[in-house]
């Protein structure tokens, strides 16, 4: 079969939590959670996204929904293949041709990790792929220029990863990933709840918890959600009441291991690229950064402004996607180089 023409330039941001694609003169046209639902007997996926999403913690014994990105890292290869293939024909459709993929990976990962990210999408149906990241990717998502000899810090805080960068010229100067990010609060959550009540609560109902009544500094005005777990001492479903003193008391140690690796790429940034970061503020994106709190907590701890982008659960695959634009450039540079 002969092939006329190109695929479609497709960005990803492949998220420990969501996976959000954006299309070439489209823009975002997908977002779904990163879940796969699969048969354990066959090795088949029984669904993908939002469907299998709604599965976990409800699924029979011979149909596992799982994550298969961990600490924003592939954790299962196979099921995160299936995953892209899955994600990359719903957008594509009936199109014959590959497309080109950028994809989104941490600042800090091994050529290893690079290699398994490089491969999936590849397996997938990627005519070529791409690696940008995280922290670039969220600084041209926010608008800010980082073609300019002047520093910029980002703080992106995903699901698994929470990447830190000071960006000038295009390129990071100084930067950290860590894995204390969305799903690390979770875990606190849970902890918190399982010594304080003795009460066991699942992922779904840590998150909700997290993003309605959870803070890092104390509100203004205190609030309240009912849980339901089960009992560890009668095996029984029990309610209770959950305030946001509550939660910022589950919360305050993850938030504080994100102020400390901020505080220590700033102690490694040149004097004048911290000067610029004084005068221009730091950018924070990504979904965890949307913890009622955080960005007070960071601008009392540094002295700095801390600034919110907008839209910031979508920065980092707006980034990838205007990142596209550049892809013709970066080929014919490695032509040259060849």
């Amino acid at each position: 079969m002969f092939k006329f023409g190109w695929g479609q330039d497709i960005g990803i941001d492949l998220g420990t939590a969501t996976v959000i694609v954006y299309v070439k003169g489209q823009g975002i046209v997908l977002r779904e959670p990163s879940v796969v639902a699969v048969d354990s007997n066959t090795g088949e996926v029984v669904a993908v996204g939002n469907e299998a999403r709604r599965m976990l913690g409800r699924t029979p014994g011979n149909i596992v929904a799982t994550r298969p990105l961990r600490d924003g890292v592939i954790s299962d290869y196979t099921v995160t293949e299936k995953m892209l293939k899955y994600f990359i024909k719903k957008v594509c459709g009936r199109n014959l041709f590959s497309p080109r993929i950028m994809i989104c990976i941490p600042s800090r990962v091994t050529e290893v990790e690079k290699k398994a990210v490089i491969d999936a999408a590849t397996n997938a149906g990627a005519r070529k792929v791409y690696l940008i990241e995280e922290p670039i990717a969220a600084a041209i998502g926010a608008g800010i220029d980082i073609s300019k000899p002047c520093g910029n810090m980002v703080v992106d805080i995903g699901g698994g990863t929470t990447d830190i960068a000071v960006i000038s010229l295009g390129g990071s100067v100084v930067s950290t990933s860590t894995k204390v990010a969305g799903d690390k609060f979770d875990e606190y959550v849970i902890k918190y709840i399982k010594k304080k009540y003795n009460l066991i609560i699942g992922e779904r109902t840590a998150e909700e918890l997290k993003q309605n009544v959870g803070c890092v500094y104390p509100k203004m005005q205190e609030v309240e959600m009912e849980v339901r777990g089960r009992d560890l001492g009668t095996g029984l479903p029990t309610t209770i009441n959950i305030s946001s003193s509550e939660m910022l008391e589950a919360l305050r140690e993850p938030a504080d291991m994100i102020v400390d690796a901020v505080h220590s790429v700033l102690e490694k940034t040149p004097p004048e690229l911290a000067a610029d970061i004084s005068d221009k503020g730091i950018y924070m994106t990504g979904g965890g950064c949307l913890i009622d709190g955080l960005d007070k907590l960071l601008q009392e701890r540094t002295g700095i402004n801390v600034m919110i982008a907008q839209d910031t659960v979508s920065c980092v695959a707006l980034g990838t996607g205007k990142a596209l634009d550049n892809l013709d450039y970066i080929d014919e540079k490695v032509r040259k180089q060849i």
